[in-house]
């Protein structure tokens, strides 16, 4: 099943596990949150202090997921803030070609930087980033920045959980979350911890918190879901427990991801359900989870079983891993489909 974008798209809405999916809007996806440069070393299997060049990209998650959204037909748009310089210009722009409506997104006037992400490619299991993170432009997103004509229009808010680290960033989130709660628009939390943007982890844990109990579907990986449960007690780090306090809020899905070892969605209902993975040729690891939530939610968007759409972003997911870049290497549905048959002929298998 595709979409196409414009007004003549035909993803469906409705109940979807157990989901209210608004329909006949203008908007399938809005994105708030970070955007950012991504630096990946040209140079790979070998640390950063040999890396002597490196390709750019756009990045940061949800702009990540609001791209990958757009390649699969999604009619998305963006809330955020950029910097006046070279590299916000440059942001801009690829997300406008990319067929994202930047009407949500704002300027900086204040002389804040764009946020710069360095990769260091060691092996294809060994990656890290370094993150230049000081008084960057996106956190500076206001309130009065936040249209709550756009959340109305949209039928799902994704929300980045950077955005809650600082103000007056982490108010304009919160107020979004309102918008979308006062129009029926349903609500993804990308728990996305970076802690060197956090001042503690009681902070973190704080932040996060509000912001799922008004969230329909969160996602994050175990440790992101432990650094929101500082004020539990949940010594086995049991998913089960996890997905089962949200479900005394709005969360009608939760999604524990773990690695290599795969994913877990839990739904209101009771319903446990677990991805299927496929084989990749991997370049580097980090971009699964962002390509990973763009699948999902076009399939859930799209009115698809849990199960299937869960096995659609392991496929997007395994795409974006085999490739140098994140944003770039976004899949269509088209390369989607035919990834899964090739792996399902067995012509794609595991370095």
């Amino acid at each position: 099943m595709s979409a196409q974008r414009g007004n003549g798209s035909n993803v469906s809405g409705g109940r979807t596990a157990g989901l209210v999916l608004p329909e006949g809007r203008e908007f399938d996806l809005t994105a708030l949150g970070r955007l950012c440069i991504d630096l990946n070393a040209n140079e790979i299997n070998r640390p950063m202090e040999e890396t002597l060049t490196f390709t750019k990209y756009v990045g940061g998650s949800p702009a990540n997921i609001a791209i990958g959204a757009s390649r699969l037909g999604l009619r998305t748009a963006f809330i955020g803030k950029l910097a006046d310089d070279q590299m916000g210009r440059f942001i801009e722009g690829y997300l406008r070609r990319d067929g994202i409506d930047t009407r949500g997104v704002s300027t900086d006037r204040t002389g804040a930087v764009t946020g710069l992400a360095f990769t260091e490619i060691k092996s294809p299991s060994d990656c890290s980033i370094l993150m230049y993170r000081d008084n960057v432009a996106d956190l500076l997103l206001s309130p009065s920045e936040v249209s709550e004509e756009l959340i109305a229009r949209s039928r799902l808010l994704l929300l980045s959980g950077t955005a809650l680290a600082a103000s007056p960033s982490r108010e304009a989130a919160l107020l979004a979350l309102t918008y979308a709660r006062r129009h029926g628009t349903a609500v993804a939390f990308d728990i996305d911890y970076r802690p060197y943007t956090w001042k503690s982890p009681e902070e973190t844990a704080v932040y996060y918190n509000l912001a799922a109990e008004k969230s329909d579907i969160i996602v994050g990986t175990r440790e992101e879901f432990d650094s929101m449960e500082r004020f539990e007690h949940n010594p086995d780090r049991s998913d089960a427990f996890t997905a089962s306090k949200w479900f005394g809020h709005a969360a009608g899905l939760v999604i524990v991801k773990h690695g290599k070892a795969g994913s877990v969605a839990y739904t209101r209902d009771g319903g446990e359900h677990r991805a299927v993975s496929y084989p990749a040729k991997v370049i580097k690891t980090f971009g699964a989870g962002d390509s990973y939530a763009a699948g999902f939610l076009y399939g859930l968007l799209s009115g698809w079983a849990v199960d299937r759409s869960m096995s659609f972003g392991s496929a997007a997911a395994s795409i974006v891993v085999s490739s140098h870049s994140c944003s770039d290497a976004m899949p269509t549905v088209r390369q989607v489909e035919e990834y899964i048959a090739r792996c399902e002929r067995g012509e794609i298998v595991a370095n």
